[in-house]
């Protein structure tokens, strides 16, 4: 095991059960898991949800297959191809996603526009999608990460006037506080991902293990570039890279910490060894030792989750 992800479990469920109960005071909150799991892995992170939830969406219908028996799925990225299963709320967003699922029962929910434009349409799909046969159980609006609350909250409401009532209206990117302005004369669900597995980020921490390390001196050809060695030192080999997408940061910087110094890659990351340059004048870190990764946690994969 190579990367690691450590969570402070007390911590973490603490805030998970406490945002869902604050959403659910006032709407319905759905967990959302999805792509790598939040970093968690689908299989374990569905597990969890599913003890936190009857209802679990996920990205795309080729996703349904981790979820747990007894949840209800609800795929939040439209398909153009038969889903695998019938158990399932699926989403269109266009008259093409309409025509693949026509003339079957299929429960839906209709995505209206947003300021993403992403997916979405008017509410003129909502009578074409049960034109079409389908059984429209909601609408579905879907903010862009930027902007306040307040911004997103007015955006759902102008569609409110067009919506009957009786449809479910799923959200997402608005934080209790706003959800509990929402107007109480339907039901609102909200989708809750990164907020929820990742908002208390104290209670995670990423790391990935020495494999190797090597004395080396300035001008010396390292890696599979045989890139000139900038300084004597040591060459440290961290068991962590494409494979577990692992890169440099977007300025070009290394993501590894060692002693709360950022320690310089040698080359551009391979499938699973990164090399560090480590100067002669910090102490080097010794073989299986583990050093700080700075990743994004949906973009990485890990081999092992240590809960403490």
């Amino acid at each position: 095991m190579t990367v690691r992800l450590t969570v402070d479990r007390a911590r973490w469920l603490k805030h998970v059960t406490s945002t869902l109960d604050a959403i659910n005071r006032h709407a319905e909150a759905v967990p959302v898991v999805k792509g790598n799991g939040y970093g968690f892995g689908r299989a374990r992170l569905a597990g969890i949800a599913a003890d936190l939830a009857d209802r679990i969406c996920v990205g795309t219908i080729h996703e349904l297959n981790e979820l747990p028996t007894g949840v209800e799925p609800i795929v939040l990225t439209p398909t153009l191809v038969e889903p695998p299963t019938e158990r399932v709320i699926l989403t269109v967003a266009n008259a093409d996603h309409i025509r693949v699922l026509a003339g079957r029962p299929r429960r839906v929910l209709v995505k209206l526009a947003s300021r993403m434009h992403r997916y979405g349409g008017d509410v003129r799909l909502i009578d074409e999608a049960t034109a079409a046969g389908l059984d429209v159980v909601g609408v579905s609006i879907h903010p862009p990460l930027a902007g306040s609350d307040q911004e997103h909250i007015d955006q759902i409401l102008t569609h409110l006037p067009h919506l009957d009532p009786r449809l479910d209206v799923w959200i997402s990117h608005v934080g209790p506080e706003a959800i509990a302005t929402l107007p109480d004369d339907r039901s609102w669900r909200v989708r809750v991902g990164t907020a929820l597995w990742h908002g208390e980020r104290s209670a995670l921490h990423l790391s990935a293990q020495v494999l190797d390390v090597r004395t080396v001196s300035a001008g010396d050809n390292a890696g599979y570039r045989q890139v000139p060695v900038p300084v004597d030192g040591n060459l440290v080999m961290v068991g962590a890279g494409t494979a577990n997408g692992v890169h440099p940061l977007d300025d070009g910087r290394s993501p590894f910490h060692h002693r709360r110094t950022r320690l310089d890659l040698l080359e551009a990351p391979h499938m699973h060894t990164s090399m560090l340059i480590c100067p002669a004048e910090i102490p080097p870190p010794a073989i299986g030792d583990w050093l700080d990764l700075q990743r994004p946690l949906t973009w990485t994969m890990i081999d092992e989750i240590d809960w403490v």
